[in-house]
């Protein structure tokens, strides 16, 4: 077994959830993160706390953002502001740029309804864009793992998760349980190539995510 950790690129890093995959990937013994980010002071910043950090905007080439990189967890969004280009668009340059580098998985942060965009009127354009982007990873040839949470809250995570492949129900998670699933579907063969949805459960992240 070799012992060498592997660079994890995170699209949306400065994100409320990149930052606590980000944390998480600090703190791992297999993983080492590498944060992407638009803002040369967002780069300074990841870099003062010793993380390494790429320059890249998801309109545009992508190329360099993916050098040296094993695995991807795509975890960005435009909150609402630009569903094309960010959320569908952006998602799918990624995909394409990981594959052509040689990289190994794709986790993909995806949303509840997005299997589904017409059932709900008000997030329709948003659920469109992540099943589009979602399609796109699927249909790439990459090995990836789509995670759908339900509605994301700000509490304290509980690293307990409730994980199938469709719900009956909706329902809450916490962004901290959603980055802690994220980070433990990167393994190989975990979740690999299958899309499931996540909400709080009583079941330990770990275990929910290879049962």
């Amino acid at each position: 077994m070799h012992n060498e950790k592997q660079n994890i690129l995170v699209a949306g890093a400065n994100g409320t959830t990149g930052k606590i995959i980000i944390d998480l990937l600090k703190k791992s013994e297999k993983y080492t993160p590498v944060a992407m980010v638009r803002e040369q002071e967002q780069k300074e910043a990841f870099e003062k706390e010793n993380v390494s950090a790429v320059l890249a905007d998801l309109e545009k080439d992508l190329s360099q953002a993916v050098m040296n990189v094993h695995k991807v967890i795509f975890a960005a969004g435009s909150k609402g502001k630009n569903v094309e280009g960010i959320d569908r668009d952006g998602a799918k340059r990624l995909t394409d740029a990981a594959k052509e580098a040689g990289a190994t998985k794709f986790v993909m942060l995806s949303s509840m309804g997005a299997d589904n965009p017409s059932a709900n009127e008000d997030l329709k354009a948003y659920l469109q864009a992540k099943q589009e982007a979602d399609e796109h990873l699927m249909a790439s040839g990459m090995n990836y793992s789509i995670i759908r949470p339900g509605s994301l809250s700000n509490e304290k995570g509980t690293g307990k998760i409730e994980l199938q492949e469709k719900f009956e129900r909706q329902g809450n998670i916490t962004r901290a349980d959603v980055a802690q699933t994220l980070v433990a579907v990167l393994e190989d063969g975990v979740q690999q190539n299958q899309v499931c949805e996540i909400l709080s459960g009583k079941i330990p992240i770990e275990v929910a995510v290879r049962a």
